[in-house]
């Protein structure tokens, strides 16, 4: 029996007994229960400790994603939990984040579908502690991305390839094992997806910021170097090793001094396998592949090159081996090897004038230093090259229209804190300080929420004037040269005038920031040392005189020995990074200055989604919660604060105009077939589309210019709705066009029916009216025969049916498969012997070939049905009937034995048009008074027909006599058909969206379209832009006058004036420069904010320092003679004033103030409003308030500047001359050695021993600090030109 939804399950009733209802399982149609809420902003109390515990009871269930409003909070689980399989990934595709379970991939959804559906950039922010899962998550966002973008063209899915591949790679050379995670990102990485029009990925760009270089040459205790190191000294090919002299990775130094060359669920061999795959897979050849590992193989000799200290303090390189070796891999002398790094060459100065030249021994700390420097050098550019070659392997395949950033990153204690900071400060300003402004600005009411401003914290820090933490650290650097502990001890001093801070407290060798999420505390011993990032003179110089291309190429950045400049620092490097990273928390601390402000300038052109990360514990235990280390994660991410600026403010506005322009479709009011036709103004239009969506009240309010809706669900609702707008749309389209093809196909069958029905009609027709062509008005009818629904049908007995009869007879007359055309009951004249014939019935069957008659009989209580006679249609001559009425006529064959056949048949005209048609009329009819006929071979015989009135019906045969009574005349024809009754004439459709009713019924009046009205904004602009002409009245043409003067043309269109500068210092140009001498003079083309300036010089352009740059005042112009006005014409006396032609001013050409005006309120169809969660952009409308013009340029020149076609740097101020040359314009190939010269001989294979056994190296207690990076301004300008050039 059938289920019962409600009821439950009916079972089959019992004999004897009522029907019993099976109890229902309380199981069915419940969902798995929801443990915790999965929306924070749900929770009844809002505290750290309600978070935690809501955090603690879903991790321990297995539920590791938790919302608060649109930001993700993700616990890392330290285990797999299943959930990221391709049936979860489609589980989430073209939801919004209401319809499933909190995910990461409901954020990558998310980003995807505003970017496809705003046409808006979009990235997605990762934050949190190393070990929390910002990679694992910037994995999954990139998975979930290639998997929904769709296209099935090769270089999108290569496309895909390579952006997956990407991460194994940059994994093996940035990621390293810590005490926090096995796997932690020791850089920071910015990934951009470039999409086309369609949401296709079509190319990718990795920006990479402050690699950790200094894990290169040491590590804490039980952490390891980057795995690369670990893979290529365990996995490399047996020829890899021969090449190289490579072994395994407890013979070197920088591989083996922390002890842990083993990590659980790491197996270094297969990732290797995973690397060269992905290698391949981003297009790197064979020789570049080589090249790269030829720089591995020199960092890790040159970590085995030790230095002993001879009598007079200065060292000595215990094995020369070890440095031969190492100059045969960088293909040098190795001579020169031993020479730069023991000693160094200095250079004294006189007076500003070059002076004597020193070779100085190098201590063996100092020596160690300088080895380890040019490692950490290699290392760090080799991993730069990487990055720009997958670049220009992910070169976008087309233009490309939006772009979704993944920042995954990782940096050091005090960057991380400051950069926090830096976001905390972004929050306020954000979502309470510019939120409530907003909302009193727009009369708006709501709660406000008290905070703190922790603005005085990121002066602290990044503030000049007075100096902050990052301004004394590197003017104590700029000090104090050799000794690093002057350096600190001079940091010390210059901290003390920081402690008027209340923020900050110094504590001898340590000082105290108190920061908004706690007090933290720095370690200053080392610091300094850490923030210098330069390499000697000597070691560029060994590395420029080497003959290996690919090592000349990672150093093309050499810096320019003539320079006075202090050489940049780590925290100067920082201060000119393109965009600052969110950072992860080390235990090290570490100075540098990150570019806040870039970190603004180039996530708020995007869309932010964020994802926050937290580490349950520091053990990596899938069962281990602890509290305190969660709590205090909860407070430095600022959850509490998100939570109640989600519940007090209003996740979503925009201005009435674009909120009618996005939503007028969902009222009846504002809309009409998809046009809009609100004739009031946008305001009221968008308070009427709200109220007609049913929205309750106290979700939205009304401001003084946008509308603002408290809840993002009521957003998703009217999105929902909009996108079913279109549905429902498209669903009436096809509703009333399938109504017209079943309009169309029933009138179709209709006349398909009447012409069917008529068609029929129309042969029988034809076959009776040849029936009266044979007759030829020669013989009486009778009246029935001419009825209008008489029809010749001819297989009366269904010969060819399936009728028994027919059947019977088909059988009994051996038809086979002949076909018959006539059948019918008769009745046949059976001569006698002596006595008069009589009338017996029989069955006639007419075939293409003979007539067959057929006789039944009974035999043994039987009926049998047997064929009595055939007659082959050849032999029948004639066929004889009389004039009279009767149903009598005769076949008159050729002279047979059996004589003629007499027949009486009612359809004996349709008999006779048959048999002539078969016979192609060779039959002759013969109509007479009598029908003559053979009744033997030789014996002729008549059987007269008599008219007698007495008979009543048919006719009598009796001893050769037919008595018949008269019939019809025999010129009668068949009547017409008969008219059918007048119907109703039925409605053939009865769609909802046509009118019911016939062809009959009048049409009903239907409701006037509206006319269609322009969205607002739209219609001053265009009225703005192209005016429309207004034509003059034809009866006022004004007829030329001799004294008329033509009004004075306007004047010529002004020459934009070209800025000209002057060389206040003589620059040398190198390639994609122009080199100036003092005093030039150039032209300015084109300004960047990175320090250059394109300029053109005699007819040539090229790139110049704007440090070396003076504007050239304008020369005064004089004042242009004033045109006395020439007398005006009297207007002709019937010309309307319309058509006077007045004269056209100067400023005709300039846009008006009201045009301008009107122009700048237009609303853009595709723009997305802004949601404004915790941390998120401003809303939409309004500019960030530390957003600066596009327009300004560096030195605060006016906004006529050319545009920059240059990619943007945050290097605001290039310092003084001299310039850095800038990079390559594209990742170098890799060069084969020079053959110039006879490479060295490859000498032995030192033998590295344990490291262990060396003499004990300064103890580590802390992890060294990177110290920096190459100038990224130069690469991106590189880049910019190569694709200009392009």
């Amino acid at each position: 029996m059938a289920i019962s939804k409600k009821a439950g399950k009916k079972t089959a009733p019992k004999s004897g007994g009522a029907t019993k209802v099976a109890k229902a399982d309380w199981k069915e149609g419940f969902k798995k229960k929801q443990t915790g809420v999965s929306d924070m902003t749900l929770l009844t109390t809002i505290d750290n400790n309600s978070i935690n515990d809501n955090l603690k009871k879903r991790w321990t269930a297995g539920e590791i994603y938790t919302y608060i409003g649109g930001v993700l909070i993700s616990v890392n689980p330290f285990k797999d939990l299943g959930i990221y399989t391709d049936e979860t990934l489609q589980k989430y595709k073209g939801k919004n984040r209401l319809e499933v379970p909190p995910h990461v991939f409901s954020i990558a959804e998310s980003a995807y579908y505003n970017m496809n559906a705003y046409h808006e950039n979009q990235c997605v922010i990762i934050s949190g502690e190393s070990g929390a899962g910002k990679t694992e998550a910037a994995k999954r966002i990139m998975q979930y991305i290639a998997a929904v973008s769709g296209g099935e063209d090769g270089s999108i899915q290569e496309i895909k390839e390579m952006v997956l591949a990407t991460n194994p790679l940059l994994e093996s050379f940035g990621c390293a094992k810590t005490l926090r995670n096995n796997n932690s990102s020791r850089h920071g990485k910015y990934l951009e997806i470039m999409f086309n029009t369609h949401g296709e990925p079509i190319g990718a760009q990795i920006t990479n910021y402050l690699l950790e270089k200094g894990r290169v040459v040491g590590q804490l205790e039980n952490e390891r170097n980057f795995h690369i190191f670990y893979q290529f000294t365990k996995a490399a090919s047996d020829e890899q090793r021969e090449q190289f002299g490579l072994q395994g990775p407890d013979a070197y130094v920088y591989t083996s001094r922390s002890n842990c060359l083993e990590v659980q669920d790491i197996n270094d061999s297969n990732d290797y396998a995973d690397t060269l795959n992905a290698m391949r897979i981003i297009g790197l050849s064979n020789q570049e592949q080589n090249e790269i590992f030829r720089m591995i193989a020199v960092i890790l000799w040159l970590g085995n090159v030790e230095f002993h200290e001879m009598d007079d303090g200065n060292s000595l390189i215990a094995d020369t081996g070890v440095t031969d070796f190492v100059a045969y891999l960088i293909e040098v002398d190795s001579a020169m090897v031993q020479k730069v790094l023991t000693s160094k060459v200095v250079e004294t100065q006189r007076g500003g004038r070059r002076g004597s030249v020193y070779d100085v021994p190098l201590n063996p700390a100092q020596a160690t230093a300088g080895r380890d420097a040019l490692a950490k050098a290699i290392y760090n550019n080799l991993f730069e090259w990487i990055v720009a070659r997958i670049n220009v392997s992910m070169t976008a395949r087309g233009a490309s229209a939006h772009v979704i950033g993944i920042l995954d990153n990782s940096f050091e204690q005090l960057c991380i804190n400051y950069v926090n900071e830096k976001l905390q400060q972004i929050f306020i300003e954000l979502t309470l300080k510019t939120e409530q402004e907003e909302y009193v600005r727009e009369q708006i009411k709501w709660t406000p929420i008290k905070y703190f401003n922790n603005k005085i914290v990121c002066d602290l820090i990044e503030e000049r004037k007075p100096p902050g933490i990052f301004a004394a650290l590197n003017d104590a650097c700029a000090t104090a040269h050799a000794d690093p502990a002057a350096a600190d001890n001079s940091f010390v001093q210059r901290t003390a005038m920081l402690s008027s801070n209340d923020h900050f407290e110094a504590r001898g060798s340590q000082f105290l920031v108190r920061h908004y999420a706690g007090d933290v505390m720095y370690n200053i011993v080392g610091m300094t040392d850490k923030n210098k990032d330069a390499l000697v003179k000597d070691l560029f110089d060994l590395v420029g005189s080497s003959g290996n291309q690919f090592l000349q190429t990672l150093f093309s950045d050499r810096p320019d020995p003539s320079s006075k400049k202090r050489p940049p620092t780590a925290g100067d490097r920082i201060k000119v990074s393109h965009i600052a990273l969110l950072l992860d928390g080390l235990d090290n601390s570490y100075p540098g200055k990150a570019s806040a402000g870039a970190l603004v300038d180039n996530l708020m052109k995007a869309q932010p989604s964020y994802i926050r990360t937290i580490k349950p514990n520091q053990n990596r235990s899938a069962t281990e919660y602890d509290t305190k280390a969660i709590v205090h994660q909860i407070k430095y991410l600022g959850l509490q604060e998100n939570i109640r600026v989600r519940r007090a403010g209003f996740a979503y506005r925009n201005t009435f105009e674009k909120m009618v322009e996005r939503f007028y479709l969902l009222s009846p009011s504002t809309s009409y077939a998809g046009e809009y036709t609100w004739q009031g103004d946008a305001k009221s239009g968008c308070e009427q589309i709200l109220k007609d969506t049913g929205i309750a009240k106290d979700e939205w309010q009304m401001g003084v210019t946008k509308a603002f809706i408290k809840n993002p669900e009521t957003l998703f609702a009217l999105e929902t709705m909009r996108d079913r707008y279109w549905h429902n749309m498209a669903a009436r389209i096809q509703r009333a066009w399938r109504n017209y093809w079943r309009y169309k196909n029933e009138c179709a069958r209709r006349i398909q029916r009447f012409w069917k029905n008529n068609k029929e009609a129309l042969e029988y027709a034809k076959v009776r009216d040849y029936g009266h062509q044979i007759l030829a008005g020669r013989k009486e009818r009778r009246r029935y025969s001419l009825l209008s629904y008489r029809r010749f049908l001819g297989d009366y007995l269904d010969v060819n049916g399936k009728n028994i009869v027919g059947s019977d007879l088909r059988s009994a007359c051996g038809l086979g498969t002949e076909q018959a055309t006539f059948s019918s009951k008769v009745q046949i004249l059976v001569p006698r012997f002596a006595r008069s014939s009589i009338i017996s019935p029989r069955f006639l069957v007419v075939t293409a070939k003979a007539v067959y008659i057929a006789a039944t009989s009974q035999k043994d209580g039987q009926i049998q049905t047997s064929l009595e006679r055939k007659i082959p249609l050849v032999t029948i001559k004639s066929i004889s009937m009389s004039n009279l009425r009767d149903d009598w006529l005769a076949l008159n064959c050729n002279a047979s034995e059996e004589g003629d056949p007499i027949l009486h048949c009612y359809f004996k005209t349709e008999l006779t048009a048959n048999l002539l048609t078969l016979t192609q009329a060779s039959i002759s009819v013969l109509i007479g008074p009598s029908i003559e006929y053979a009744k033997k071979k030789d014996k002729k015989a008549q059987i007269q027909i008599v008219r007698d009135e007495t008979i009543t019906k048919d006719d009598l045969y009796k001893s050769h006599v037919v008595h018949v009574p008269s019939g019809e005349p025999p010129s009668s024809t068949s009547r017409p058909a008969a008219r059918r009754k007048p119907g109703i004439v039925r409605p053939i459709t009865q769609g909802k969206l046509l009118r019911a009713g016939g062809p009959s019924d009048k049409g009903k009046t239907s409701r006037p379209k509206p006319a269609a009205q322009p969205l607002p904004g739209k219609s001053e602009q265009f009225a703005a832009v192209r005016p429309t002409p207004v034509a003059p009245p034809k009866s006022a043409p004004a007829p030329p006058t001799r004294n008329s003067v033509p009004p004075p043309p306007p004047p010529p269109p002004k020459e934009p004036e070209a800025e000209l500068y002057k060389a206040k210092f003589a620059f040398e140009g190198q390639e994609g420069e122009i080199s100036l001498k003092k005093d030039d003079t150039v032209e300015l083309v084109e300004k960047d904010d990175n320090g250059w300036w394109l300029v053109r010089k005699d007819g040539q352009e090229g790139w110049a320092p704007n440090n070396y740059l003076e504007l050239v005042p304008p020369k005064p112009k004089a004042a242009p003679a004033v045109r006395s006005p020439p007398p005006r014409p009297p207007p002709p006396p019937s010309v309307p004033l319309a058509v006077v032609a007045a004269p056209i001013p100067a400023s005709a050409s300039k846009p008006t103030v009201s045009a301008m005006s009107v122009k700048s309120l237009a609303a853009d169809v595709s723009a997305k409003p802004v949601a404004v969660f915790p941390g998120l952009a401003p809303s939409n409308g309004s500019a960030a308030p530390w957003k600066k013009p596009a327009a300004a340029s560096a030195n605060g020149s006016s906004s006529s500047t050319p545009a920059s076609s240059r990619p943007s740097s945050a290097l605001g101020v290039k310092p003084p001359p001299p310039v850095a040359t800038k990079p390559k314009l594209a990742p170098p190939p890799v060069a084969s050695k020079p053959s110039s010269g006879k490479p060295p001989p490859k000498p032995p294979i030192p033998t590295a021993s344990r490291p262990g056994a060396v003499a004990a190296p300064p103890k580590i207690s802390k992890l060294s600090a990177p110290a920096g990076q190459m100038d990224l301004a130069a690469a991106l300008a590189k880049r910019a030109q190569k694709i200009a050039n392009e």
